[in-house]
């Protein structure tokens, strides 16, 4: 007689089977039936969630009630071959628990070949079941036919061990079991390597981190995949995935057990309710979910911190947990499966500690127990012996049974104290330990401060990353200025990093730079508190400890002055000097500076920002060492930038007639913002004479030998719509201006230059030559006629702008020695804002002298120079116009 053996949780609160099966024998439409008790138990269940069960206790209902509809209709269909066909569950819903969308796969394992009575119904079967309303996945084989196509495909075999029969013969079955089985096929040995090899390649799909901003809840690292494979393996070698016979098999211990158990019952929470959500099958928690997901799991803004956020960060916490015990348990069963006959070498690392097979382990389980201080001698002792290739899971094991030992005591401790320190200035290892010290929960116990932004993110499309990530990241990043191979990379900076003779400073500054995020405050002045503490606690001098306070406390201030404020301005470079106030200090924070900027964005960092700090450091340096008592004069610093470029331009073969001629038709504030190396190029432009027909002259190249950014110099007539035109056109060649600098020149015409980067992908060095034309060919043709210029039409807004909508601010300040206004623009990243903010310009007759774009994500922050008809500043009056036509176009 066929059976239903299916072991899920049954739930008679959704209907009770036996009265199920008669009132399915008895009905007439019996498709209807069961699509209704379908539609009704899966309304029930998430009503359920709704209302605060959870999702681990859903899981097998859900499974449960499919199990029900499956196991009646194929009793309906198979009637004439009862005993000739099984219905097996297999993959995720042969574990017996299924979410709302999941694939729900089974196999229809049959006796033997197929003929026309077996077919039909078959056939009827799988027809009836897409009436219902059930997405299945389905196959239809034979015991030998599945047991080939496992030995094939390695998702086939997987499949199959989590197989369950549903309806049918139990020795159909047993037979299915037997000829799958690691003495048959794909032995634990095999098994194991090729799973290792598949979370290999999972794993590098999104980047080995876990801390992707949308991140996959069920393949990302860290994901549910991560447990399943712990369980799939230990299923082919232990022939159990139960955690609770795991612990028999002494695999797993009760915390490790309880950890996991943790993990799945969270992770499930969340996948269940992005399912329930969306009304689809969705594991990627993006964007447009996480705030929505958020509130529907009960999560509440709390002060500075967002309920969105709050989500987030105990999702990465519970991912690196996972990924932390993958790593380690896969790492015990790579000992018991394929390296229980390798032959065994161990050295002696000292009286704690030994290398076995090139992975250091403790000489025994007490170690840590009766020398604490060993839980950070572990990593000095990797970064001291690099021939080391990790820690072995065992010891990995005892670190995190013991890190409930690292306690005041611990941290008063002056041995330990020196023994952190001590990591913190080997010449090697330093960002890999700390990486390490941070996944084994080590660094967050050692220092309490670090361990409450571990997993937190900011919810925004700046950050990429993890403000634990981050740190870690820009310690790397200032770890690659020391190196001699990376020299090519970043020059000026490997070069100062040559002359820091305390290293350590610069790291202690980069740990401590983000240490308050959350707390609400300005994290800059409450993290230089924390980081003068912890450097006087451990030692330093006062002198050192208050220059990497002062370094956390500053950390912004270099790249502001650079985005933010016109650095051709000698007062301007004076002003930070004076701040920043010796070489030194200098010489740190620039470090600094560019390892933040390219530590919190992949995308963030460019030739042109790299230049920009460039340029503010030299300047600074040259006032430093002037003598800031001695300030550079703007009329002498002009005349030094017009002598160089002469110089150069004269080599060139221009006489010091025509460049006279030239100097005098252009206003001297053109040499105050323009390079030497820019004046020259420029020349070109502007020493040909002018056509009749008033075309303008535009010179286009490849900004710093970086493909993707360039600058545009543009030589034309004067004209109300110039530089609206030409923002709009930008825009329309999918450019995004980095830098804007206008002259107007007295005889009636003006100089643009620009600093653009391409808004979508970077072109092939064989297409830039046809690229660097096209943008000016476009650009002559527009500007010719500014007037009949084609309106600009806003293009496809990408999803993750509409996302992150922050208000639109505008403030006003007066820079009384340029006699302009300054105005500071903070809005949405939308495409064509800065077209639009040139038509609000023109439209209130307001001239723009000066421009420095920040982009921060989907948010920018723009400073605009600006000056009215009679160059003078704005009146209250005209700023309040300003800012209303503003508004007024932010909005069309």
């Amino acid at each position: 007689m066929p059976n239903f053996t299916g072991n899920t949780r049954p739930d008679p609160t959704l209907f009770e089977p036996a009265a199920f099966a008669k009132w399915i024998d008895t009905s007439e439409a019996p498709l209807l039936l069961l699509r209704s008790f379908l539609k009704e138990g899966i309304e029930n269940l998430k009503q359920r969630f709704l209302t605060g069960t959870s999702a681990a206790e859903l899981l097998p209902l859900h499974a449960w009630l499919v199990d029900q509809i499956l196991v009646q209709a194929c009793r309906l269909h198979t009637k004439k071959c009862p005993e000739r066909v099984a219905l097996v569950a297999v993959g995720g819903y042969g574990r017996g628990t299924l979410h709302p969308y999941s694939d729900i796969d089974i196999l229809l394992l049959l006796t033997e070949e197929t003929d026309s009575i077996l077919q039909n119904s078959i056939g009827h079967f799988i027809s009836f079941l897409w009436d219902t309303g059930l997405e299945m996945g389905h196959s239809v084989r034979t015991v030998a036919e599945c047991q080939q196509a496992a030995r094939d495909d390695l998702s086939f075999i997987t499949s199959l061990m989590e197989a369950r029969l549903l309806f049918g013969p139990e020795l159909l079955f047993k037979n299915l079991q037997t000829a799958i089985a690691p003495e048959q096929i794909w032995n634990s040995r095999q098994f194991f390597l090729a799973k290792q090899a598949e979370q290999i390649t999972r794993h590098h799909k999104y980047h080995d981190t876990a801390y992707n901003l949308e991140p996959n809840l069920k393949e990302g690292p860290g994901g549910l995949r991560d447990i399943q494979m712990i369980q799939w393996v230990s299923k082919r070698y232990f022939n159990t995935w139960s955690f609770d016979s795991l612990l028999q098999h002494d695999f797993l211990t009760v915390s490790e057990r309880k950890e996991l158990l943790e993990s799945q019952s969270f992770l499930w929470q969340l996948r269940y309710g992005l399912h329930t959500l969306t009304g689809r099958r969705e594991d990627r928690l993006l964007f447009d979910h996480q705030i929505a997901l958020a509130k529907q799991l009960g999560y509440h803004d709390q002060g500075p911190h967002l309920a969105v956020e709050q989500l987030m960060k105990d999702y990465y916490r519970t991912a690196e947990n996972t990924g932390r015990l993958n790593e380690m348990l896969l790492q015990l069963l790579e000992e018991r499966i394929l390296l229980v006959d390798a032959k065994v070498h161990v050295r002696p690392i000292n009286e704690r500690f030994q290398a076995r097979n090139g992975f250091l382990e403790v000489i025994n389980p007490s170690v840590f127990k009766h020398t604490p201080s060993a839980l950070l001698e572990v990593f000095l002792l990797l970064q001291q012996h690099p021939e080391i290739k990790g820690v072995r899971a065992s010891t990995i094991r005892l670190i995190r049974e013991h890190r409930h030992l690292i306690d005041d005591n611990f941290r008063a401790d002056s041995f330990n104290r020196a023994l952190f320190m001590e990591i913190m200035r080997q010449s090697r290892g330093i960002t890999r330990e700390l990486r390490r010290m941070n996944k084994y929960g080590i660094l967050g116990a050692y220092l309490p401060v670090f361990g409450k932004i571990v997993g937190q993110m900011q919810y925004d499309m700046f950050h990429a990353y993890t403000v634990d990530e981050h740190t870690l990241f820009l310690i790397h990043n200032l770890r690659r200025f020391a190196l001699p191979k990376y020299a090519q990379e970043l020059p000026l900076c490997s070069e100062i990093f040559q002359r820091i003779s305390k290293p350590e400073l610069l790291y202690l500054a980069g740990l401590f730079h983000d240490i308050a995020k959350g707390r609400g405050g300005d994290h800059s002045k409450l993290g230089a508190k924390d980081a003068l503490r912890f450097c006087l606690y451990h030692g330093l001098s006062r002198d050192d400890s208050r220059l990497v306070a002062w370094l956390v406390a500053h950390h912004l201030l270099m790249s502001m002055t650079a985005q933010r404020r016109d650095i051709n301005d000698p007062k301007v470079i004076q002003r930070f000097a004076r701040e920043v106030g010796d070489e030194r200090r200098l010489n740190h924070l620039y470090l600094l500076t560019a390892a933040d900027i390219r530590a919190t964005n992949p995308n963030l960092w460019n030739s042109w920002k790299d230049a920009l700090l460039n340029k503010l450091y030299t300047a600074t340096q040259q006032a430093l060492r002037q003598g800031l008592e001695y300030p550079v004069d703007k009329k002498e610093h002009i005349r030094d930038i017009q002598n160089e470029a002469r110089q150069a331009l004269l080599k060139d073969g221009w006489t010091e007639q025509k460049l006279d001629i030239l100097w005098s038709q252009i206003d001297a504030d053109y040499f105050l913002r323009h390079t030497p190396n820019e004046i020259r190029w420029h020349i070109k432009a502007l020493a040909q004479k002018e056509p009749h027909d008033g075309a303008p002259r535009i010179l286009v190249r490849i900004h710093n030998q970086e493909p993707g950014t360039m600058e545009v110099f543009i030589y034309a007539r004067a004209h109300a719509l110039i530089f609206t035109v030409t923002t709009r056109t930008m825009a329309q060649l999918d450019l995004d201006v980095l830098d804007a600098r206008i002259i107007t020149t007295g005889h009636g015409f003006v100089l643009e230059s620009f600093v653009v980067r391409e808004a979508a992908t970077i072109r092939a060095e064989a297409d830039l030559e046809f690229r660097l034309q096209e943008i000016q060919e476009v650009l002559t043709q527009r500007l010719t006629q500014p007037d009949r210029a084609p309106p600009y039409r806003p293009g496809f807004i990408p999803r993750k702008l509409k996302l992150f909508k922050f208000p639109t601010t505008i403030t006003f300040t007066k820079d009384r020695r340029n006699q302009c206004t300054v105005m500071e623009l903070t809005t949405n990243n939308w495409p064509g804002l800065l077209s639009r903010v040139c038509r609000a310009l023109a439209s209130c007759q307001v001239r723009l002298v000066n421009a420095k774009i920040t982009t921060l994500g989907t948010q920018v922050v723009d400073v605009f120079f600006i000056c009215n008809q009679q160059d003078k500043p704005l009146t209250p009056e005209q700023q309040q116009q300003l800012k209303e036509a503003i508004y007024t176009y932010l909005e069309r």
